[in-house]
């Protein structure tokens, strides 16, 4: 007989059966376009060429998948603890691979990179750490943060002045300002929740 409150092998296998769904398998493959996008964006020296805006394509087309994955997980009743860990897991390796890759380009600062990967990864770590305890799944402003960033990055990789003329940098520098206060307010917000969530537990 099992012990009360252990998984039987039964269970076991319908939490393992129930992760292997299509939201999840998007999301995997969002992690997995990650290296493919940097490469496309460092090849060229990311001079405004083909693979430029081919890097920048294939970088909106995988962020969008978010809200794709995201939509079908609702719909269908697919939402997993996996899946609640590794949707953000995904936004942050797409997201900080765009952001290195530009400061390596020299058309962001490296402050700025430093400053989202601190408390991106910082985040991460924490939820990896208290997963055997309880899954956090992204908070509003979370979301809010990672749509901010997605627009602000996409801007930066496309090289939409050689169309439109230099003002498009001003742009591209207010949108990635936002980006950055939203993300250290959310990371803030994400600590707040987390030690109310602790003191009330």
């Amino acid at each position: 007989m099992a012990l009360s409150g252990a998984p039987t092998n039964g269970s076991a296998g319908h939490a393992r059966s129930a992760n292997l769904n299509l939201p999840n398998a998007i999301t995997v493959i969002r992690i997995l376009l990650a290296p493919v996008f940097i490469w496309m964006l460092l090849a060229d020296a990311g001079h405004d060429s083909g693979l430029r805006w081919a890097a920048a394509v294939l970088f909106i087309v995988a962020i969008a998948t978010d809200w794709v994955d995201g939509a079908i997980a609702r719909k269908h009743g697919l939402i997993t603890d996996l899946g609640k860990l590794l949707d953000p897991i995904a936004d942050k390796v797409l997201t900080g691979g765009a952001l290195v890759a530009l400061s390596i380009l020299a058309e962001l600062p490296w402050w700025v990179t430093i400053v989202v990967l601190v408390r991106e990864v910082g985040i991460t770590v924490h939820r990896m750490m208290v997963v055997t305890d309880h899954v956090v799944a992204a908070a509003w402003m979370g979301k809010l943060k990672t749509v901010a960033q997605a627009i602000a990055i996409s801007l930066a990789l496309l090289p939409f002045d050689v169309l439109l003329g230099e003002w498009v940098f001003w742009v591209n520098g207010v949108t990635m300002t936002v980006a950055v206060a939203l993300t250290i307010a959310s990371g803030i917000d994400y600590i707040l929740t987390e030690v109310k969530a602790r003191r009330s537990r």
